[in-house]
């Protein structure tokens, strides 16, 4: 393909997608094929000859278009959202013309330094303090990671370097064996699944700790826990604060697991996967309160900050441990401005990189500070209205306080009155949620998942939920 064919192709796709976008609502949600549905619409080879772009065209409907669940419908209100925005999908275009692979600064300097920038900036959004901030003239600054779960393991890791060279320097005759052995992490029971992957993959222990009522973890619990292990000779390294569970959007109490953290040393990293990008708004970073003493902090812009998958943000006040722990530094990968400007490969799992900082580029300039705090905040309105609306009828309950853009909510009664409600709703295909189970407690999760939502959408989906409510009630009486 040359570059006029090309130029046909894309302006061909931009309209599609535009389209595509602007008539979502018409799309059924969930589509309702089984899985091995594709490879009876596709040739069992690839062919030989060259085909036109037309006929690919002419195929993403029958092919892709009929298996998509579509995320960016207003019906979709599962898991939590995926961001997507024109700006971030015009800059992936670049990115993808570009396609350079920035492991070093000499490698596309613009690609790193862009994300050293737009990391201070986002930062500063966030409110973060200085010292996370590569402007603050020390070593600290942001990394772009692929997601939440590969920051998690990577601070798990610079914290597992960190507290190796201490107790060797106080115990030179352990092995590393001995050491690893002992070395323990910490984080509430609501954590995401990924934390307990990190420990895995660190070859680690992590332990799951019990939240209060609130299903935030605190930090007596956390004291507790660790002055028990350090009585049974382990050594405490790791702790995972989350904000903004993803079962039910709670927040652990930052303020008093930094303290904890502090007095013994600890590595903390907080994840803020999904609320984190709720902190651009002055109003919500009480939630973050105690944040300075964090050693790391993560949040996903691809969630809920209108830049497209992926783009999890990471900073780290003492990234020296990361590099440590990472740095192989064969001779065709050294270069002379080594040491003046980060080589972002030591800060990740892989070594190759896409210019993903274009997206947060693109995507702050042209919305600007105040309208992504509108999307943010109208969002969380969207929640309050369908918990107005569900608290309305007294049929159903709220599981848990409503803070962000989640709704977790109940049929009061059984379990298996509610498992029958997600089938009914589900099977009906308009809307799309999915359930969590906290303490034996199965219950209902209404995220809002689309910046096209408006208050009619929540007003639709509410009355599909009564309607499949209605039948389940009615089947009960039988």
């Amino acid at each position: 393909m040359e570059a006029p064919d090309f130029k046909e192709f894309a302006k061909a796709m931009t309209d599609y997608i535009a389209e595509y976008l602007e008539n979502i609502r018409d799309r059924q949600v969930v589509p309702s094929v089984k899985p091995g549905y594709l490879r009876p619409l596709v040739p069992e080879q690839a062919p030989q000859q060259p085909e036109p772009w037309t006929a690919v065209m002419a195929d993403i409907e029958r092919v892709v278009m009929s298996g998509v669940t579509h995320w960016h419908s207003p019906r979709f209100h599962a898991y939590f959202p995926t961001a997507n925005s024109y700006p971030a999908i015009v800059a992936d275009m670049l990115s993808g013309a570009i396609a350079c692979i920035g492991f070093t600064w000499i490698a596309s300097p613009a690609c790193t330094e862009l994300e050293v920038v737009m990391l201070d900036w986002l930062g500063q959004m966030l409110g973060l303090p200085e010292e996370f901030l590569a402007r603050s003239g020390g070593e600290a600054g942001g990394v772009i990671q692929g997601t939440a779960s590969e920051a998690t393991l990577v601070a798990l890791l610079g914290a597992k370097s960190r507290m190796m060279q201490r107790v060797k320097e106080q115990h030179p005759e352990w092995s590393d064996t001995d050491i690893l052995s002992k070395l323990v992490g910490y984080c509430n029971k609501q954590a995401h699944s990924s934390v307990e992957r990190a420990g895995l993959l660190g070859g680690v222990r992590l332990k799951s700790l019990q939240p209060d009522g609130q299903r935030r973890l605190r930090g007596d619990t956390l004291r507790d826990a660790i002055d028990e292990d350090i009585r049974n000779g382990l050594i405490p390294f790791y702790v995972v604060a989350t904000l903004g569970t993803t079962s039910s959007c709670t927040f652990d109490a930052l303020d008093e697991i930094g303290d904890v953290c502090l007095s013994h040393g600890i590595w903390l990293h907080v994840d803020a996967a999904y609320a984190g990008s709720a902190f651009i708004c002055p109003e919500y970073r009480y939630l973050m309160k105690g944040v300075e003493k964090a050693d790391s902090f993560n949040f996903n812009p691809h969630k809920w900050m209108l830049v497209n998958f992926d783009c999890s943000a990471m900073w780290l006040k003492q990234p020296r441990w990361i590099v440590d722990a990472f740095n192989v530094d064969p001779l065709y990968l050294k270069h002379d401005q080594q040491g003046s400007a980060p080589d972002y490969r030591h800060w990740q799992i892989p070594l190759g990189r896409r210019f993903r900082a274009l997206k947060l580029w693109f995507v702050l300039r042209l919305y600007g500070v105040e309208n992504l705090q509108k999307h943010i905040r109208k969002q969380i309105a969207l929640a309050h209205l369908f918990e107005k609306l569900c608290t309305s009828d007294d049929r159903f309950e709220l599981f848990e306080e409503v803070t962000m853009g989640l709704v977790c909510f109940k049929l009061k009664g059984s379990n298996e009155i509610n498992e029958e409600l997600l089938r009914r709703i589900n099977g009906r295909g308009k809307i799309h949620l999915v359930p969590s189970k906290i303490d034996d407690v199965y219950f209902l999760r209404l995220a809002i998942c689309s910046r096209f939502s408006e208050e009619s959408d929540i007003h639709i989906s509410w009355e599909e939920i009564k309607s499949s409510a209605d039948e389940v009630l009615k089947s009960q009486k039988k």
